[in-house]
């Protein structure tokens, strides 16, 4: 049988940077086939053109060259011929993150939305992808991994892959390498992780361990009966390097980047069962990208069935997608027995305290930060702690609220638990079984309210579509847990963050109502001295030389803007940076001991 789509890729220049691509079309449109590249990648909100990677793209028709002309940014049309049709390119592939593709001597990594065109009038013919191996004897161990299914190709090895459409392709990134891998079962289906980079002493006996818990959690979570996996294989691809954090989730892997020191090691072991902070957030980074597995991979909402990949795709439900993701995130490395309670609420608070540092929060709801996702989350600048806010870390303080609201209205009968499980049964669908239905806004308040017995209107308007701050001391309460604030009110600051370039100490944002907002620093400026004593270039002099002040006082500031040396004056004010903790309450109740427990399911 003809396969009527084919795709193959070869790293041809390791030290260039470039991919080579090659996609037949059997049989092309008779008017002339289209093709087009993704504008965005799902799960990365902002248009990143990846058109402007490919470089001298060419077009034969069984042999002969025919003309190709670019309609748009990301769209083509070849000519009208007769025989297969064969589009050869190259990609620039020089991005380290989870979100493009990357090519050097040391590994390859690419997303299918950077690097494949799309056949128009055929998104959903079955397609196969031929991985081939860079020229050199440096690269014979190189090997291969995705999620992707085997055609024509041994595991872990270069040759013919298959997908089922080209959905299924683009959302199945591909690792090339020398990759360290491990691999586990949960519930009888196959979970691996590849670590590319430099890693000394890898634990990955700790690793496979500790993912292995975190993932049959999350399956018995939402299948509590059958344990039935959405996925029939999973695969965790690491990039570790010098300093990074991100991840990016897929429909049965995920992408991840993180620093070395975020990595178990066996040269320093962790004592009594106590994690590192850096592995605790590593750890809480794979617990949300395949919590993505169920929500948003599968539980989705109506804007994205199916996604519109060269515009922008507008939801008001990010705060659920990615907030309650955010939630559950570290609960579960609780629930896991990986953390204790201390640990996680210490992790709750650290939230509390980013949200609540800016004014963003008070100007902007989550619903609306979802929304404008495209415009202002992924494209931060220095005034964005004071217009705006995530719905990654707020809509997880919602969710937060959200669950212990039900669960204090139905004597802990009911919770945001039975809220995800619903979603699921409702709205979730495996791919073999077709799309997901889609979920709206509406609908999802109504499986909210169904689960609650109670009427949630209020309760959406003021801290959903709206920026009523949260009452989160109260509601902690009610569970045996002290909110507190215990940042010292009179300590005199600037009310800015800095960071190291060189021997300077750069402003990169200026609090609004702080001192130096006052006073005129901007962001960019240079910070030399206060009062006349240097500022130190990493910025930590800064508290210490403030500390011999009073509120109220005047200090001198010199400051550089571009070229120009300046003076300034502030006026020293109390810097707005709470400092909440979260304890567990002394002498609490036993019935809220028990509602505690059942929460934290510790």
């Amino acid at each position: 049988m003809t396969q009527l789509i084919r795709y193959a890729i070869e790293p041809v220049d390791p030290n260039g940077h470039l991919f080579h691509v090659d996609l037949t079309v059997a049989e092309p449109d008779p008017e002339g086939q289209r093709f087009s590249l993704p504008t965005w990648i799902p799960g990365s909100y902002m248009i990143r053109e990846f058109s402007r990677n490919i470089i001298q793209m060419d077009a034969v028709c069984d042999g002969i060259p025919v003309p190709l002309t670019k309609l748009d940014k990301n769209h083509w049309q070849a000519s009208p011929c007769k025989g297969a049709l064969t589009i050869s390119y190259d990609v620039y592939a020089w991005d380290l993150s989870v979100r493009t593709a990357h090519l050097d001597q040391t590994h390859g990594f690419f997303n299918g939305s950077s690097v494949f065109l799309e056949v128009q009038g055929n998104e959903n013919q079955p397609l196969v992808i031929d991985i081939k191996r860079p020229f050199g004897e440096r690269y014979d161990n190189w090997r291969v991994i995705t999620a992707l299914p085997e055609l024509e190709a041994p595991r872990y090895g270069f040759g013919t892959y298959r997908a089922s459409n080209y959905d299924e392709l683009i959302d199945s990134p591909v690792e090339l390498g020398t990759f360290a891998l491990g691999q586990f079962e949960v519930y009888g289906t196959l979970h691996e992780i590849a670590v590319t980079g430099h890693v000394p002493n890898l634990d990955m006996v700790r690793l496979e361990k500790d993912l292995k818990t975190i993932c049959e959690t999350e399956t018995a979570f939402f299948e509590p009966e059958s344990r039935r996996s959405p996925v029939d294989r999973y695969v965790f691809l690491v990039m570790a390097v010098g300093n990074g954090y991100g991840g990016l989730e897929h429909r049965a892997s995920t992408a991840l980047l993180c620093s070395r020191k975020s990595l178990p090691s066996t040269a320093t072991p962790e004592q009594d069962g106590k994690l590192s902070e850096d592995y605790v957030q590593f750890l809480g980074l794979c617990s949300h990208e395949y919590f993505h597995t169920w929500n948003v991979k599968r539980i989705k909402p109506t804007a994205f069935i199916p996604y519109r990949l060269d515009a922008e795709t507008d939801t008001r439900m990010l705060w659920l997608f990615e907030g309650f993701t955010s939630y559950f995130d570290d609960l579960f490395l609780l629930r896991s027995g990986l953390i204790d309670v201390g640990t996680y609420l210490r992790l709750i608070a650290k939230t509390i305290n980013g949200v609540m540092r800016g004014k963003g929060h008070l100007r902007q709801s989550i619903s609306d930060a979802g929304f404008d996702a495209w415009i202002k989350y992924y494209r931060q600048d220095e005034n964005s702690p004071n217009a705006l806010v995530s719905y990654y870390t707020k809509g997880s303080l919602v969710a937060l609220l959200l669950d212990l609201t039900l669960r204090k209205a139905t004597g802990n009968a009911r919770s945001l638990d039975d809220v995800m499980r619903l979603l699921w049964q409702r709205f979730g669908r495996p791919f073999d079984e077709g799309l997901p239905v889609g979920m709206t806004d509406a609908e999802a308040k109504r499986v909210l309210e169904e689960i609650s017995g109670t009427d949630l209107r209020d309760f959406f308007s003021r801290y959903i579509y709206g920026t009523t701050v949260l009452p989160l001391r109260e509601a902690l309460a009610d569970f045996g847990v002290t909110m507190k604030n215990t940042a010292d009110s009179g300590k005199p600051g600037l009310d800015i963050r800095t960071r190291q370039q060189g021997n300077d100490c750069v402003v990169t944002h200026v609090y609004e109502n702080g001192s130096a907002h006052y006073a005129g620093i901007s962001a960019g400026d240079v910070l030399l001295a206060i009062d006349g004593l240097r500022v130190s270039a990493d910025g930590k002099s800064i508290a210490r030389q403030l500390s011999r002040y009073a509120l109220g006082d005047e200090v001198d500031i010199h400051v550089f803007r571009r070229d120009e040396l300046m003076k300034l004056t502030a006026i020293l004010v109390s810097e707005e940076a709470p400092e909440y903790t979260l304890t567990l309450t002394e002498n609490a109740a036993d019935a809220m001991k028990t509602a505690r427990q059942s929460w934290l399911g510790s």
